[in-house]
């Protein structure tokens, strides 16, 4: 693995490189917490790289985090180490996240976290997802004409930047279930972004693909193109901007984020973005608030699958998708039937179809959430596939409604970015959290020491077809429809499994394939997490270039589907809790599980 042979030779090196980095730039004491960092990181890195190469678990008796990268999951498991909760460890593993992994996550996005509290038994949803301001109008992305604007014409500066939610998020999860000292969790973060970390072989990629995007905005060159160039794989990279928001969090709580000199920089940067400025204003920081919801929970065999509801579109697909193969034997099909996955891309597409024509912001729109999930609904929905071919046609549903339907399609794109975080700590709490800036790099606008969402392109550009109006369209104070698909597993009401994934739309796909694969096929965490994917949400079935995926190209086309092979990078990160836990991370980006 490639960047298993990088990061042990940062390892290797590390301490020596952070410490001359931190003696140069840090104040007393940072340099000290840098070189520890990876003194304490090494050994146990060592086994989760090598656990993750070999295709195995990670196993643990008493506490377990998986997320995205090495750093941020050391700064969580050192909060877990310590007693902290999993609400306290998924602070540390944000603020470290936002820092070396910022074309995914970070301060200025949102995010969807759902909770197991060990001590009443239930589950819970906060909504941390971003809201389009105040001044916006539904035509906000569309041109003189009516007609939507192109992609990256809209996503390229302030006008894609929606009210981040992220702050907010972690305060308020640290307060309904954390018990370490708040401002202590930011540490770690401090210390790296002030002494320095190594840039990762993937986040070298992508800056040298996306570089003229970013050249476009002086802060943000002057960060990820120092001197006009892409920074290097292994550079040494300071952020003493991001070190002092994070001190305006830790003194101040995310009121030191909403409002003050940070909400100032926010706002200067999203309106004083030249040729395509936003409408993000102090008022539309000040006001933002994070919403508990109730989980939406669908039944799949001995098991009770529980993610976000509205605004995310995550747990009622996942949830359709899994209710509707239900009443068929998948275990009996086995991974390698092509039976199965044409059930299980017909299912996925029979779900998107109601996804793009109901799922939206319930606050603004009504949304049949029961009746979308309803056990009948969903049986009504599985008899489509009783044939033996691809469906020809597939078309939305009609789910028990209290409300009138007359809702058009959607056509909202969303492209492939995010992070996911699960933990389960000492108390037998868990944490899932998917957290996102949208697309890679955001809006590709910089403040305070971090990059701005674009996650106002969420939204459908257009607000009606044929004159019916599209639920998932722009309004002020509204949250853009998500895919994330934060999910926890319960068996007998007791938390069985934490999943999770970036990867835009395909997020749903990639949720489902790992409970199936887990829960019919009895592949172990990372196994489930390894398999080939094949994912179909609109019509076209995606099979993953370079893996056992393309062997079903033929068959699957000869069944009618549309066929196309492709890169497909998730980014799963998965708990198992039973008897002890078993943890996985994605082999196709640079994340690891830990646990003790």
């Amino acid at each position: 693995m490639r960047y298993s042979a990088f990061l042990l030779s940062v390892i290797a090196a590390g301490a020596v490189q952070a410490q001359e980095a931190a003696d140069a730039v840090a104040p007393e004491g940072a340099a000290a917490t840098v070189a520890q960092n990876f003194a304490e990181i090494s050994p146990q890195v060592a086994a989760a790289l090598e656990a993750k190469a070999a295709g195995r678990p990670v196993s643990a008796d008493n506490w377990m985090v998986a997320a995205a990268n090495p750093l941020a999951v050391n700064a969580g498991a050192k909060v877990l180490r310590a007693g902290g909760t999993a609400a306290d460890a998924m602070v540390a593993v944000q603020s470290v996240l936002g820092l070396v992994e910022p074309q995914s996550s970070g301060l200025g996005g949102g995010a969807f976290l759902v909770w197991y509290d060990a001590a009443t038994g239930e589950v819970t949803t906060l909504d941390g997802r971003e809201t389009a301001p105040l001044a916006a109008t539904p035509r906000l992305f569309q041109d003189e004409n009516g007609e939507p604007m192109k992609f990256f014409d809209a996503v390229v500066g302030g006008r894609s930047v929606g009210t981040p939610g992220t702050p907010a998020l972690l305060e308020a999860a640290h307060r309904k279930w954390g018990r370490a000292n708040w401002t202590g969790l930011f540490d770690d973060a401090i210390a790296l972004a002030e002494g320095g970390f190594a840039v990762s072989p993937r986040l070298a990629g992508l800056i040298a693909r996306d570089a003229e995007r970013l050249s476009r905005w002086p802060d943000t060159a002057a960060y990820f193109l120092p001197g006009g160039a892409p920074l290097a794989e292994g550079s040494t990279l300071t952020n003493p901007a991001y070190a002092e928001t994070l001190r305006h969090l830790a003194t101040n709580g995310a009121q030191g984020f909403y409002t003050g000199p940070v909400a100032e920089a926010i706002t200067q940067a999203v309106r004083g973005a030249e040729g395509n400025p936003g409408l993000l204003s102090a008022m539309d920081l000040a006001l933002y608030e994070v919403k508990e919801r109730p989980a939406v929970c669908v039944t799949y065999r001995a098991f009770e699958a529980c993610g976000m509801g509205p605004p995310s579109s995550g747990a009622l697909t996942v949830g359709q998708i899994l209710g509707t193969l239900g009443g068929y034997d998948l275990a009996a099909l086995g991974a390698d039937s092509t039976e199965a996955w044409r059930l299980i891309g017909d299912a996925s597409r029979l779900a998107f179809a109601d996804r793009g024509r109901y799922m939206a912001d319930s606050d603004f729109v009504p949304v049949p959430t029961k009746g979308l999930v309803e056990p009948t609904y969903l049986a009504e929905r599985a008899t489509l596939l009783s044939g033996s071919t691809a469906l020809d046609e597939v078309a939305p549903g009609n789910p028990t409604f209290d409300h009138a339907l007359n809702l058009a399609d959607d056509e909202s794109i969303e492209f492939p970015s995010t992070s996911h975080i699960s933990i389960v700590d000492q108390y037998g709490n868990v944490l899932s959290m998917t957290t996102t800036i949208e697309n890679g790099f955001g809006s590709r606008v910089m403040a305070a020491g971090f990059l701005l969402n674009n996650e106002l392109t969420d939204f459908s550009f257009r607000t009606h077809r044929d004159g019916v109006p599209i639920a998932n369209r722009l309004e002020p104070g509204k949250r853009p429809r998500s895919s994330m698909a934060p999910t926890i597993v319960l068996k007998d009401g007791k938390p069985a499994l934490a999943v999770g994934s970036p990867g835009g739309s395909r997020i749903i796909g990639y949720v489902a394939k790992t409970i199936i694969a887990w829960a019919d096929w009895g592949m172990d965490v990372q196994q489930a997490v390894n398999l080939p994917h094949l994912v179909n949400r609109f019509g076209t079935y995606d099979l993953e270039a370079g893996t056992e995926a393309t062997a079903f190209e033929q068959p699957l086309a000869a069944l009618g589907f549309e066929v196309n092979t492709r890169d497909l990078t998730s980014g799963l990160h998965v708990i198992e809790i039973g008897d002890g836990l078993k943890g996985a991370a994605d082999p196709r980006r640079e994340g690891i599980a830990l646990g003790e």
